[in-house]
């Protein structure tokens, strides 16, 4: 993002990003409390933030190195049977989607979208090498719900074992346990760089025109 300050506490559409997502789990009647992971030195800053912005329990906890670290924190803070892991810059995610990996019944569900665009593979000079069929391939998103003691579990037997991992669904894949694909949106987009702002506030003036008939 090259902004000075953690992105999640960046202005979207006048409040922090980290506030939207906030809103969505404190919206939905699935979840029973928030757990904020948030870096040491960010923790009095979330704390000021949050105050008054969910009626539901919350704690924040400090998190790792690395993202894996972070979520183990976060699976030590809970105290829920499921445990329904976001990114707290997927700032845009619904309570509908929010409900429907909830709901899911197999023990591992994550939110994802089908690929549109082709894809190609690439060598390590950049030069196109090969395409990939995209009728099964998807882009998976968060939130991720798995059963807190199970995911607790491998987590801390990837770390035993040195496996490095960018999202839970990867260690349940690892591991060979199966994760099933709940149907997510296109707007449900990570706010990494400057561009996705934009987009973010695009999509947010445009479910508020929705809602109340007019464009902020």
């Amino acid at each position: 993002m090259g902004a000075e300050i953690n992105k999640v506490f960046l202005p979207l559409c006048g409040k922090p990003i980290i506030l939207h997502t906030i809103g969505a789990f404190d919206r939905c009647a699935d979840i029973d409390e928030i757990i904020v992971v948030t870096g040491a030195e960010d923790t009095e800053k979330m704390s000021a933030l949050l105050k008054g912005a969910t009626d539901k329990p919350y704690k924040i906890t400090p998190g790792g190195r690395e993202r894996q670290q972070s979520v183990y924190n976060g699976l030590c803070a809970a105290s829920g049977e499921l445990a329904v892991i976001h990114d707290g810059a997927r700032c845009l995610v619904t309570e509908r989607e929010i409900s429907a990996v909830t709901a899911v019944k197999y023990g591992a569900a994550a939110v994802g979208v089908r690929v549109k665009d082709t894809l190609k593979r690439i060598d390590g000079a950049g030069c196109i090498v090969g395409t990939i069929d995209r009728e099964n391939a998807v882009q998976i998103q968060t939130p991720q719900v798995f059963k807190r003691s199970e995911i607790k579990r491998l987590h801390e037997l990837a770390a035993e074992e040195g496996i490095s991992v960018t999202d839970d669904c990867a260690i349940f894949e690892h591991y060979g346990r199966s994760v099933h694909l709940t149907e997510g949106s296109q707007e449900n987009i990570k706010l990494t760089t400057p561009e996705d702002m934009e987009t973010g506030r695009y999509i947010l003036y445009g479910r508020n025109s929705n809602e109340s008939g007019i464009w902020l």
